[in-house]
């Protein structure tokens, strides 16, 4: 008997999965689909920019600066005696721009971009009004998710870029204010076995995580149950499973791109 329930538990939990990779799938689907409806996401697009990326412009100068100084300042006291200082400036770069600014950035925009995001759609679909675009002949995932996926794969390099750049200078400026690193030595660390395809692969990864937010955020609310209550177990689950995404996505740009960094 207990092998059975076994048995039994593991089919429907194997059930829920496929079932909800079926829905994610045919989500996916409706959001290509919405492509011809031209009429409909481009202006929203434009809006869903501005809120996702400029508005978020600040935070991530914050969370970036704080990030750049703090992994400075432990790279420095963490080198061996006799290690070359520009060595700071080569571990800077390679952890801000292949993995710290990328990530960091994308799970920070998690919350403040894909919870106002679930909560946005969600609420939209407890008080009807995505049925009331359905009865005015609009698609609600051409006005709603289509421009959000758009947005997210646009603004997140842009904002991921603009984070290394803040990161990369808050650790110069906490070297030469608070170590005996001179600029010079950072510079020649930052030059170290330096190839362009880091940048690209620091892209690759802000636009996967960019279209992970938005499709999850909006996945989550569009199917949102009724009520407050509703509304807020979406949008934790739609932070959670982001969050999840974000890093599988990441562990697997690595295990694919990674060969291709080195200089």
């Amino acid at each position: 008997m207990p092998l059975i329930a076994t048995w039994r538990a593991l089919g429907k939990g194997t059930r829920a999965v496929l079932r909800e990779i079926g829905a994610h799938g045919y989500y996916l689907r409706d959001i290509a689909r919405a492509i011809s409806e031209t009429d409909t996401w481009p202006r929203e697009t434009i809006r869903q920019m501005r809120v996702i990326g400029v508005e978020s412009v600040l935070l991530t100068i914050i969370v970036a600066a704080f990030l750049g100084g703090v992994t400075a300042f432990q790279t420095r006291f963490q080198l061996f005696p006799g290690v070359q200082l520009s060595a700071v400036g080569l571990i800077a770069r390679q952890s801000i721009v292949l993995e710290l600014g990328p990530l960091l950035t994308a799970l920070v925009l998690t919350g403040r971009v894909g919870a106002r995001m679930t909560a946005e759609i969600g609420t939209m679909r407890v008080t009807e009004q995505i049925d009331a675009l359905e009865t005015l002949a609009y698609d609600p995932v051409a006005f709603l998710s289509l421009p959000r996926l758009l947005a997210g794969l646009v603004m997140l390099p842009a904002l991921v870029m603009l984070a290394n750049v803040a990161a990369i200078g808050s650790a110069w400026l906490t070297l030469i204010l608070a170590t005996d690193v001179r600029t010079v030595d950072f510079v020649d660390g930052l030059r170290i076995a330096f190839i362009p395809f880091q940048v690209v692969y620091s892209l690759i990864k802000a636009t996967a995580f960019g279209g992970a937010i938005a499709f999850v955020c909006s996945y989550q609310g569009y199917i949102a149950q009724a009520g407050a209550e509703g509304v807020g177990k979406a949008t934790a689950r739609a932070v959670v499973i982001t969050s999840v995404a974000i890093l599988t996505l990441d562990a697997i740009v690595a295990a694919v791109f990674a060969p291709f960094v080195q200089a």
